[in-house]
């Protein structure tokens, strides 16, 4: 029999896969139980309700991705490794979970307090090193001056965008999964080159 951590365990991660595949909307506790392999009635025992599992679930999801970001943020490294850093854990997060994107995006229109509860924490703990860092090096003439919220948003919807449009290109282009893994590899060091070469003046930009 499993203990009550592992069938809990269970139940998220089964929750997890459909959570991303279908929304909130579109999950039932039937599909989360039939991919956990356990009855409805017990997974109503641990959880309660689909909403209560959901928002277990869904802020698990978000703190993990924050808080990767976090430890980018606040590594003691220079300013440009840090972005390039930055690019590489969004790439990466997106591209072992692709549906994450799409997940996020309908659930910030659905229920947007939840989101901007969750990132107004991770906020907190992520402007004062990198804010400094970027103001240093706008007041050193390295950067232009850009704030620290273009910057972010420079980073992550270059980062998403290619995995939110992964279904049309694959499509558009013929690519399977492996010719899409090469582009969107490329692609990312694109991202990086330009996001650098924007930010940083000519002359520091390598």
């Amino acid at each position: 029999m499993l203990s009550v951590s592992s069938t809990e365990e269970k139940i998220k991660e089964a929750a997890r896969k459909i959570f991303l595949q279908k929304g909130f909307e579109g999950a039932t506790t039937r599909d989360i139980s039939r991919e956990a392999g356990l009855n409805c009635a017990l997974m109503n025992y641990y959880f309660r309700s689909k909403e209560k599992l959901f928002a277990s679930v869904f802020e698990e999801m978000l703190h993990l991705f924050f808080q990767g970001m976090i430890t980018v943020l606040n590594k003691p490294i220079s300013l440009k490794e840090k972005i390039i850093e930055l690019i590489d854990h969004d790439f990466q997060t997106f591209k072992r979970n692709p549906s994450l994107c799409i997940f996020v995006l309908n659930e910030l229109h659905r229920n947007p307090d939840q989101l901007i509860n969750i990132i107004q924490s991770a906020k907190t703990q992520t402007a004062l090193l990198f804010e400094l860092q970027l103001k240093e090096a706008i007041d050193k003439g390295v950067v232009r001056p850009v704030k620290m919220q273009h910057v972010l948003s420079l980073l992550l919807s270059n980062t998403q965008f290619i995995f939110l449009g992964k279904a049309i290109t694959m499509s558009t282009w013929q690519m399977d999964e492996e010719a899409f893994d090469t582009y969107a590899e490329d692609h990312k060091q694109l991202i990086t080159q330009m996001i650098i070469n924007f930010l940083f003046i000519p002359e520091t930009a390598s």
